[in-house]
Formats: C-alpha cells, sequence, structure tokens
C-alpha cells in the first residue's frame, strides 16, 4: 500500500466503502488490526481480553454475506472494541475489577446486540478505570492503558482503552460510556472523536451502571462522521431501559460525508468557562481560537454565552454521581471492600458522605441549569468550549483530585444534551487538544455535523501518535 493511508488508519467511512464496493476482505481488516494489536498493545494496555478467533470467525462470516449480496450496512466487517463495562454473552465483563473478574454474563447488552445484528466484527474487551470511576489505578488485576501520543503520559477515563485503540489505529472504532465526561475527556487527551449521545437515545440495558441520572453509552472514533455512522445503528428505544426515550431516530446522514457549509448556523461561545472560571493552558486556547476562526470560515456566526459558574456545574454534577454511584456499589463495598482498587474504593466511598438532602438539593438547582441552557439553545442553535483545560498529565497522576477540574464536560451530563469532543489542534510537544461541541436534546445530526466540519476545516485527522507513526516506519 506504498503512498496510501494503511488499512489501520483509515476512518470507518473509508473502510467501509471498501468493503461494500468488495475491495477490501472483512478478513485482512480484522488480521490487519490483530497484527497491530500484537505489535503495539504490549506498550499500550488498551486490550484487556482479546477475542482473536471468534473476531476472525465473524470477519469471514461478513466476507461470505457481502459475496452473496448481503451488505448490512456501513458497519458491517468493520471491528469494534468494547470497553468492559458492556455485558457480553459467554465472555467475561470485568469492569477492569476484582470483584468481577470471574462475571460471565448470559446475555449480550442491548447495544451489543444491534452491533452483532449490524454485522460488526467485535474483537475485545478495553480497558476502563475500574467501574469507570476508578482512575488509573496499578493496583488492579490488570495495568492501565497508556497515551499513545505519550506512553507517559494519561490517556485519562474512564473509557481509557477504547480512545487509545482508536487513537493508536489498533481499531477504527469503539464503544464508551460517559456519566461525567468518560468519553468526551480520554477522546480529548487521546485526540480522536467522542459523542455523548443525548440522555435516553442509546439504551444502556446490559452496561454496568454508575449514576443512573448520568450514565450515556456512546461511540468513540477518528472522526465525527465515523461516530454517526455508528449512533445510526446504536441509537433507538428499548423499551427494557427505563432511562429510554421513545423517540424517532434521528437522521444521521446530516452528518455523513462532506459538511459543506454551516450558513446560518448560531453558535454559543462560553468563553468564561475557559477564560475566567477555569483558566486553560495557552495550546488550548489556541486550538479553541482556531477552531472558532473554521467556523467563521464556514459560514457560522458567533455570540458569546454565559451560563452558571463552571465551578457550580461541577459541584451538583459530583454531588449526584457521587451519591448515585454508591447507591449502586454500596453493598460490595461493605462486604469485600479489599476486592476494590484504592482509587475506586475511595471514590466510590466518598457518596456515603452525601446527604439525602444534599442529593435532593443538588437535583433540584440541576433543573434550573438544564432550563438555563434549554434557554441559551433557543437564541443559538450549538454550544462550543474546550473538552479538556490543559493536554494529557502525566501518567497515574489523580486528575480528580486537581485544583482546578481537569474537563469541561459535567455540563452536558447533567443536561442530557447531546455533546462531541473533536480535536483543534496540538501543544508545541505535539499533544492534541481539543473543543466540545454541545446542542438541544435528539439533535446529535447537528451536532456531529458541526463536528465534522471542524474537523475537516482544521485538518487535524492528517496526525496521528508518534508512538504509532514510528512503529508503522519501522
Amino acid at each position: 500500500m506504498s503512498g496510501e493511508t494503511p488499512l489501520h488508519f483509515r476512518t470507518i467511512a473509508e473502510l467501509s466503502a471498501l468493503i461494500r464496493d468488495r475491495r477490501l476482505s472483512p478478513v485482512e481488516l480484522m488480521q490487519s488490526c490483530l497484527d497491530r494489536i500484537h505489535a503495539l498493545d504490549g506498550r499500550l494496555n488498551s486490550v484487556l481480553l482479546l477475542l482473536e478467533e471468534p473476531a476472525l470467525a465473524a470477519a469471514r462470516q461478513a466476507e461470505a454475506e457481502i459475496a452473496a449480496g448481503r451488505w448490512r450496512g456501513p458497519l458491517h466487517g468493520i471491528p469494534i472494541g468494547i470497553k468492559d463495562i458492556y455485558e457480553t454473552a459467554g465472555i467475561p465483563t470485568t469492569g477492569h475489577s476484582a470483584l468481577f473478574r470471574d462475571h460471565v454474563p448470559a446475555e449480550d447488552a442491548t447495544t451489543i446486540r444491534r452491533l452483532r445484528e449490524a454485522g460488526a466484527v467485535l474483537f475485545g474487551k478495553l480497558s476502563t478505570w475500574e467501574f469507570a470511576i476508578g482512575g488509573t489505578s496499578f493496583d488492579l488485576p490488570w495495568p492501565p492503558a497508556r497515551n499513545p501520543w505519550d506512553t507517559e503520559r494519561d490517556p485519562t477515563g474512564s473509557s481509557t482503552g477504547s480512545a487509545v485503540a482508536v487513537a493508536a489505529g489498533l481499531c477504527p472504532g469503539a464503544m464508551g460510556t460517559d456519566t461525567g465526561g468518560s468519553i468526551r475527556a480520554p477522546a480529548a487527551w487521546c485526540g480522536i472523536a467522542g459523542h455523548k449521545p443525548t440522555y435516553g437515545l442509546v439504551s444502556r440495558r446490559g452496561v454496568l451502571p454508575l449514576a443512573f441520572s448520568l450514565d450515556h453509552a456512546g461511540p468513540m472514533c477518528w472522526t465525527a462522521e465515523d461516530c454517526a455512522l455508528m449512533m445510526a445503528v446504536l441509537a433507538g428505544h428499548d423499551p427494557l431501559d427505563p432511562g429510554s426515550a421513545d423517540v424517532p431516530v434521528p437522521d444521521f446522514s446530516a452528518a455523513l460525508g462532506d459538511p459543506g457549509s454551516l450558513a446560518g448556523l448560531r453558535v454559543g461561545v462560553v468563553r468564561h468557562f475557559y477564560e475566567e472560571d477555569v483558566p486553560c493552558e495557552p495550546a488550548v486556547l489556541a486550538g479553541v481560537e482556531d477552531a472558532l476562526r473554521a467556523l467563521r470560515g464556514l459560514g457560522a456566526t458567533l455570540t458569546d454565552v454565559r451560563l452558571s459558574p463552571f465551578g457550580l456545574w461541577s459541584a451538583v454534577g459530583n454531588l449526584i454521581s457521587r451519591a448515585e454511584s454508591y447507591a449502586v456499589h454500596a453493598e460490595s463495598l461493605k462486604a469485600t471492600p479489599e476486592l476494590y482498587g484504592s482509587y475506586g474504593r475511595r471514590r466510590l466511598m466518598a457518596g456515603a458522605f452525601v446527604s439525602s438532602a444534599d442529593y435532593i438539593n443538588a437535583q433540584r438547582e440541576r433543573g434550573r441549569l438544564v432550563e438555563e441552557v434549554r434557554a441559551a439553545l433557543r437564541e443559538v442553535d450549538v454550544l462550543v468550549f474546550p473538552s479538556a483545560r490543559d493536554v494529557a498529565g502525566p501518567m497515574g497522576v489523580d486528575m480528580l483530585g486537581a485544583a482546578l477540574p481537569p474537563f469541561f464536560s459535567r455540563p452536558f451530563n447533567l443536561t442530557g444534551s447531546p455533546a462531541v469532543s473533536v480535536c483543534s489542534g496540538f501543544s508545541a510537544e505535539g499533544l492534541p487538544v481539543s473543543l466540545q461541541i454541545g446542542g438541544r436534546a435528539f439533535e446529535d445530526p447537528l451536532v456531529l455535523k458541526v463536528g465534522s466540519a471542524v474537523e475537516r476545516a482544521l485538518g487535524t485527522r492528517a496526525r496521528r501518535p508518534a508512538l504509532a507513526m514510528a512503529e508503522m516506519a519501522a
């Protein structure tokens, strides 16, 4: 493939077209991913459980179906990694914890079933923070994933393996979950696209819960366009998920292909979040300004929007999340605290000290904040601000214990609005910075379209991690 983009660096959109036209075998693609996993993942630790033989069998089945004229759609034959909190029938789902080391579910999560029905090739379970909260821990049965842009840097979490695997070209797409930013934060630090859907648009049945009113399931890919392709499969009502919304599935085709002009789009810039409330590092600010110039160049109009101080959003989100996550884990924490890692045990135990009055008042304040964003989105179509305050930090540092919140993700978990993180540039040392784009409930296609437009205008998708590039050259 001299002069061409290697298979492992091609997008779902590109690979899907090749497979559909029978110019690429799903078996060849899966083998390319497996070769790359074997070559690189010993340094990255993103794959917790590799399902090599089942993946190759699924790829052969996809190849036979497509040869017989039964192409199922854009994910048919595409390797997809699964964060190891999604239940998989007959395959361990550990939550990256000793507590669930031997947990083998009887059924697939709804999203896993949808991916299988679409013909996706599910090749393995990917590392995560313990139960999606435990931090970058070294006292668990498996090591934490490392950032492919610099393996001494943290990928953050909790969807660590998903972000790392996509960024390093181990797979073109993966599933993550997002309770307080666990899709968008690692997407930001690993330089990929991560989409948190509208609350209720993607089923969470069969996903190990963390905080019932904040949990979201969604895709992580190299591009926002690829996230849209995955969302077209993942979205849909699930009557067995109490939080699932019984609404028509949006038309994600608006986010696919060339997004073209954004003429008439009204962009609200929540500037005080990142300039006053939680001042960002210069590289992040430069990336935001580049993205804003790109949006203007595409025809959008920009307006500064003021919301409540970011510290309030963070405090309300933290109170609700800690209380609800403790409710999920209380019995296990009392019975077998030693089976949790120190980060996970400490963060989950914090919820024991949230009073019922604090929780109820936080939910009341949440309602006011939701209305605040709803009002803002009557005046503009999307809201933008960074995903992260800085570039990826040192490996293993407790970022949630930092004096300033490291990520700007809480608001869209509280509101349930769709939000995507896309790469908006790179720091002087070559680490990615990002922009976050949020919109109205169930307007996920618009959010993804804007994200795709920013990626294309800035040209950030042509640059891959140095680790992966060095290995390819070798």
